[in-house]
């Protein structure tokens, strides 16, 4: 890999997903690389922190929230062909809705992470509206977390308004499984951060909703 490579976009982009704002340093933008590490390590160092005093489950949760989507965004700002600083690139992703398009690439990755786990623990049974189903009914329960998933994630690629409606369907059946095994078993820890991460994330989708259209988007240039 020649240091002319490391000057271009793509070598930025691939040097600032090593390390943040290094690509931006290497193209002689060095005042925004120092911007963007120091924002930076204050979240990646909450999460290490989170991940310390409250169980590793917790800093992976917070860095899955708010570091990773903070890193990717900071590495696409790299790979532009002239960077105006971060705010201006934000304005770009809230624009064509790319955070909409960060969101689908998640929601696959959710879903492989979810076939893993099924494959890993074929005698797991999730718990569904106070029960535990087994048999073929147990199968097509655990089933339909990936199967939407992977659905949820291509329509939001695609930013397809049907993404937005099966996810809003999905949303919907989240919240009722949540609540009813609230009222069966009461207060869990686990329950109370989905069900208030679930709300917050699907007010979230419902404002950028104007982001999802009929037909997909053509593939633009930056």
């Amino acid at each position: 890999m020649g240091a002319s490579f490391l000057k271009t976009p793509q070598g930025a982009a691939f040097l600032s997903a090593l390390c943040p704002g290094l690509g931006l340093f290497i193209r002689g933008y060095s005042a925004q690389a120092w911007s963007t590490l120091l924002l930076g390590l204050p979240l990646v160092s909450l999460a290490v922190i989170l991940g310390q005093s409250h169980g590793i489950e917790t800093g992976i949760f917070f860095g899955i929230l708010v570091v990773l989507p903070w890193w990717v965004f900071q590495v696409f700002h790299s790979s532009l062909a002239h960077p105006n600083g971060l705010r201006a690139t934000w304005h770009l992703v809230w624009e064509r809705g790319l955070d909409i398009r960060y969101l689908g690439g998640l929601f696959i990755l959710s879903a492989l992470m979810d076939l893993s786990i099924i494959v890993a623990n074929p005698s797991y049974n999730l718990h569904v509206f106070c029960a535990r189903p087994t048999g073929v009914l147990g199968l097509f329960v655990k089933a339909q977390s990936p199967t939407f998933h992977m659905l949820i994630g291509y329509g939001f690629l695609r930013q397809a308004r049907w993404g937005l409606l099966i996810y809003l369907l999905y949303a919907s059946y989240g919240f009722l499984n949540a609540m009813t095994n609230f009222a069966c078993e009461g207060y869990g820890r686990i329950r109370t951060i989905f069900l208030l991460t679930l709300a917050t994330f699907t007010i979230y989708i419902w404002s950028r909703r104007r982001s999802f259209r009929s037909a997909s988007p053509e593939p633009r240039s930056f």
